[in-house]
């Protein structure tokens, strides 16, 4: 995979190919630094969260997951630990362990980066056209496994 030998900048609000990814309603992933930018090295998002909730509890095969809380507030499980974070907090998941977090107010922003970055960016885009067409478990369960991920629980209860 080409690796850039230039700066890469991305515009607040915009995503790297000017596009950002409907996730499910109320949620967008926009690309700040592609795998394509890095070699396959690493790839970052910002996801933004209009309605509580998040993920199922998942793990990753090959890749290590870095959160960092950019607005509101979110609930993460990562193992056996509980954690609430806050603006400015930031929470490192490594591959293998499962892990999920939800969004608890009104709106959050949470960056994520994927180390190395593997198939999550296809995955975030399969995802956002899957979901769009309200899958059956078995789908989605499905498409993870392609991209090395693997759904071993629930969401975190939100109130």
């Amino acid at each position: 995979m080409h690796r850039l030998d230039k700066a890469v900048q991305v515009s607040a609000g915009h995503d790297r190919f000017g596009k950002p990814l409907p996730y499910v309603v109320g949620e967008y992933f926009h690309c700040k630094l592609s795998a394509d930018d890095t070699g396959g090295n690493l790839c970052i998002y910002d996801t933004v969260r209009m309605k509580k909730g998040g993920p199922p509890l998942h793990y990753h095969h090959d890749q290590d997951e870095w959160f960092f809380v950019r607005e509101g507030e979110f609930l993460f499980k990562v193992g056996d630990g509980n954690f609430r974070l806050t603006a400015g907090d930031s929470l490192f998941a490594p591959r293998k362990v499962p892990h999920t977090f939800a969004n608890i107010g009104e709106r959050g922003v949470l960056m994520i980066a994927y180390q190395p970055a593997g198939t999550m960016e296809q995955f975030l885009v399969d995802a956002s056209e899957l979901l769009a067409k309200n899958p059956a478990p078995d789908e989605w369960h499905a498409l993870c496994r392609v991209h090395g991920v693997e759904i071993v629980g629930p969401q975190l209860k939100v109130d």
